[in-house]
């Protein structure tokens, strides 16, 4: 949703914001050439151009996942038509196996694009600030001149939602990182113990190690010690005659 209202701002308000960067470029000086020059020094890459190249290349591992996603239902549909209606994925765009894979190098990609891109428009621009007055001596200007960019603090404005907004969606990509690699961990751990619970219980079948319960006899408490021995040796006595017959 961050990326979607990202793309919305771009479109609707800020190319109207930044269309009139070279046009309202003023420097005080008649020099011919000197505008243009100090223009280029100060503004190497427009921002407008900047911020496209970014969503184009933070929307491709998307692509990606989705061209994924369309190859599995291809091959789904080839192994219906050759299995009789039997399924080789349950859920084609669910994320397991390849895909789970593919889902999360689109993150890394993601995360790994905008990083890159606020830090070229660090680097370039040397912050991310828009000066009211800026100093350009390079040739063919006769001196150090003064320029100006036109409505610099709205400029600014839409140049720091657009480093907010993606600092954002940086975030939300760690996060879910950290969410499917976590998730994958406690999966296979479960998976593990199952297994070896099984594995425990092949190699140590429970047998029946405890003679049966009708197998014990039951003495009376109350009974004394010269009173059990010689009920011992009654019961001796019957065992003996029963083995003679």
């Amino acid at each position: 949703m961050v990326f979607v209202f990202r793309v919305l701002v771009f479109v609707v308000a800020a190319q109207r914001v930044w269309g009139d960067e070279s046009k309202d470029f003023v420097c005080n000086t008649r020099q011919p050439g000197c505008t243009n020059v100090c223009y280029d020094h100060i503004f190497p890459i427009s921002h407008i151009r900047l911020w496209a190249l970014q969503l184009i290349f933070v929307t491709c591992p998307s692509l990606m996942v989705m061209a994924h996603v369309k190859y599995r239902e291809g091959k789904d549909k080839k192994y219906v038509e050759l299995h009789n209606g039997s399924h080789l994925y349950a859920n084609p765009g669910k994320k397991r196996g390849g895909l789970w894979w593919t889902y999360l190098l689109s993150l890394v990609f993601k995360a790994g694009f905008d990083i890159s891109f606020l830090y070229i428009l660090y680097r370039i621009y040397h912050g991310y600030d828009l000066p009211r007055l800026s100093k350009c001596s390079l040739d063919p200007c006769p001196n150090t001149v003064d320029c100006f960019i036109s409505r610099p603090t709205e400029k600014k404005i839409f140049m720091l939602f657009m480093v907010v907004s993606s600092t954002l969606c940086i975030f939300m990509c760690l996060c879910e990182m950290i969410y499917l690699i976590i998730k994958r961990i406690i999966k296979v751990l479960k998976i593990r113990h199952y297994n070896q619970r099984l594995l425990f219980a092949e190699q140590h079948e429970l047998t029946n190690i405890a003679p049966p319960r009708s197998q014990y006899q039951k003495t009376d408490p109350r009974l004394s010690e010269s009173q059990l021995s010689l009920n011992r040796r009654e019961k001796a006595v019957e065992a003996g005659a029963t083995t003679t017959l």
